[in-house]
């Protein structure tokens, strides 16, 4: 019996299942799927949970049945890849395996930037986005909440914020001139100028040198503080990060054109913590187990597997509240109700399949 691991259910991990469970696998390989909770997430819509704007089922998918899977959940605390096998908090027994798939995603980077791990809010994880949710919904009237960090998880989580509760005090801090910088200018105005018409506010050029219980300082300016949240940027998980292969400068794994870990080609990396020349996105994470689900499918069957096609992303979808949003479509900057659309249509295909 082949034994394959999945460590993380995320969208990588979860299309690799999928694929492999319609694709033929033979009776002869068990696989085993490890995350922390009992079902997949959908990391994209996080943002929504820390407003309160959506509720817990909402974002939630079941994970498949079959007789050729089981599932270990709990949290993973070793990846021990010389006597390969996972060690997992709420197992009695390490989870062995022959070949693993690594794809546990990022976590939040906070640069060295004293107080933020132990006062701000994330919304990297489900249960980290539900206590950010909680903290929000529970401000007294004309609150105060500062997002740090502009890219596309704080735009979200800002305007969301700012559509779920009118009455709050809303900061987004932006290290750069304008938000969104890897979108196109027409975005980034659109955006900007959302958060103006909304009252939100935008500080631009933000250096936040420490985070307090009750404040944030930046640029020498401390400003009183009743929930920070941090979007400031990621890195991959703490596990991945330990272990004893080669990484990029982004510290993800060095994996080959079969993402596969050179130093052990049974173990293979997908998602976050994956070297790539692309953003990590959902998007990203779901054609990268698409391919490598097709490697295991055709080593499975005794055949040589194909190289992987390129990867072709099709554009970044992000929303403003309920009825506005932006986005690349058709290679094309978008703004508006259309893209809102297009990103909810996106997620219910992603449910029903």
């Amino acid at each position: 019996m082949k034994r394959l691991v999945i460590v993380g259910g995320g969208y990588g991990g979860l299309k690799i299942l999928q694929d492999l469970l319609e694709g033929g696998l033979p009776k002869d390989v068990h696989i085993t799927m490890v995350d922390r909770n009992p079902y997949h997430s959908l990391k994209t819509e996080f943002y929504a949970i820390a407003a309160g704007t959506k509720a817990d089922k909402e974002v939630r998918i079941d994970f498949p049945e079959h007789d050729q899977v089981d599932y270990v959940f709990g949290e993973v605390m070793e990846i021990d890849v010389q006597n390969q096998k996972i060690v997992v908090r709420e197992h009695a027994e390490p989870v062995p395996y022959d070949d693993l798939v690594i794809g546990l995603g990022c976590e939040d980077n906070y640069h060295g930037v004293q107080g933020a791990p132990e006062y701000t809010q994330s919304v990297q994880t489900f249960k980290k986005a539900r206590t950010a949710g909680f903290e929000v919904g529970n401000l007294h009237a004309h609150g105060k909440v500062a997002v740090v960090g502009a890219g596309l998880s704080g735009i979200e989580v800002a305007s969301e914020i700012r559509e779920s509760r009118p009455d709050l005090n809303i900061r987004l801090l932006d290290r750069g001139e304008t938000v969104l910088r890897p979108f196109d200018p027409k975005i980034q105005e659109y955006v900007e100028d959302w958060f103006k018409r909304n009252d939100v506010e935008v500080i631009h050029h933000a250096n936040v040198e420490y985070v307090e219980r009750d404040g944030v300082c930046n640029n020498g300016i401390c400003f009183m503080n009743d929930v920070t949240i941090w979007t400031a940027g990621v890195r991959p998980n703490h596990l991945v990060r330990a272990l004893p292969f080669k990484k990029d400068q982004q510290e993800k794994v060095i994996i080959n054109d079969y993402y596969q870990v050179p130093e052990q080609p049974n173990v293979y990396v997908v998602g976050d913590c994956a070297s790539s020349d692309y953003s990590p996105s959902g998007q990203l994470a779901g054609q990268q187990g698409e391919h490598i689900a097709a490697i295991l499918l055709a080593l499975y069957n005794g055949n040589e597997p194909d190289k992987p096609k390129e990867i072709k992303l099709k554009g970044s979808l992000g929303s403003l509240g309920k009825s506005d949003g932006f986005g690349n479509m058709m290679q094309k900057p978008v703004t508006g109700l259309l893209p809102r659309l297009a990103k909810s249509g996106v997620l219910w295909l992603h449910r029903r399949h």
